[in-house]
């Protein structure tokens, strides 16, 4: 019997995957994409008898609404920034790594999805894949529910390839010379602010205190950082964004450190989100946007936000370094 999957040609696949964003700004669409999202248990660890109800009930009959209004803000004509970024760094990375490489794009949540990038590997007889999450610092809902998406495809068919895969790269040298090299440029063109904040994203603190590493590793990133640029513990912070609900979250909250800077007198603020591979409606919209208006409107007087690395040379640089260190032997 002919073997189709015997990889005479040594082909590689390499999953890129980022959280995922809705297809377009409509209230029908963000619907959708939300409850994907927060029907991920990776996300929302709650039991499942508590936590339906109030998200079919009450959030699905809310938030879509509310979001689809902010997404409107930051919607381009390519469509979602973060799917326009994606699409954008998987494109320059097929320029420049070997031609037994296929690079396919898989959103955990939305369209493409991780199935129909792994649909692309089956079909093409691969029998190698690396999968890396655009995730710098892994948790429990984002890389480790990339690996439960992936792990879910393969349960009920007969293909089972070698898999690898990134879990996380905070601390990757690539990576923070990265970070350093955007603050810097933001350092050169806009005046050194009297004080720098590295935002994450947050998370519920009982994930912390059940073992996810994952503030840890902001932690860390943060400290590189700083370290690279010569900072001293008195000009940066250390913050966490985008928490809802009424659940004790990472802290310190940033909102309420923009505050108490603001009232205590700091007047120019500068905030990068490392933890974000591209930018999206968490950086674009919410720090951009209310952040910069909630500092002013308490008497700060100079707010700048750094970009993400998005497909900038700098992070197609750091990936394609990942790329290359992962597959070695195949």
């Amino acid at each position: 019997m002919k073997n189709d999957y015997l990889d005479i040609n040594n082909k590689i696949g390499i999953l890129i995957s980022n959280l995922g964003t809705p297809n377009s700004t409509s209230i029908k669409d963000l619907k959708k994409y939300i409850n994907e999202f927060l029907m991920d248990k990776r996300v929302i660890n709650l039991p499942r008898i508590l936590w339906i109800p109030i998200l079919k009930l009450i959030i699905l009959n809310l938030r879509p609404r509310k979001s689809a209004k902010l997404y409107r803000v930051i919607w381009t004509n390519e469509g979602s920034p973060l799917l326009s970024f994606s699409k954008k760094i998987v494109e320059k990375l097929s320029t420049i790594l070997d031609k037994r490489i296929t690079l396919a794009l898989g959103m955990r949540y939305g369209s493409p999805s991780i199935s129909e990038a792994m649909n692309i590997f089956r079909q093409e007889k691969i029998s190698k894949i690396l999968v890396l999450p655009l995730y710098p610092q892994t948790g429990s809902p984002t890389t480790s529910s990339t690996f439960d998406a992936v792990a879910n495809y393969l349960k009920d068919i007969p293909w089972m390839p070698e898999l690898r895969f990134v879990s996380g790269y905070h601390d990757q040298d690539d990576y923070i010379n990265a970070l350093v090299k955007s603050i810097n440029a933001c350092f050169k063109n806009n005046g050194k602010p009297d004080k720098l904040i590295f935002s994450f994203h947050g998370m519920p603190y009982r994930y912390l205190e059940k073992g996810d590493p994952y503030y840890c590793f902001c932690q860390k990133t943060a400290r590189l950082t700083s370290e690279k640029l010569n900072l001293n513990e008195n000009s940066y912070d250390v913050a966490f964004q985008s928490r809802f609900g009424p659940d004790k979250w990472l802290e310190p909250y940033i909102d309420k450190l923009l505050i108490d800077e603001a009232t205590s007198g700091t007047k120019y603020i500068q905030v990068i989100s490392p933890g974000f591979a591209v930018d999206c409606l968490e950086t674009l919209e919410e720090i951009n946007i209310q952040y910069r208006k909630l500092f002013i409107t308490n008497g700060g007087e100079k707010f700048e936000y750094i970009p993400c690395l998005n497909d900038g040379d700098n992070q197609i640089k750091l990936l394609y370094s990942i790329i290359n260190n992962s597959i070695k032997g195949w």
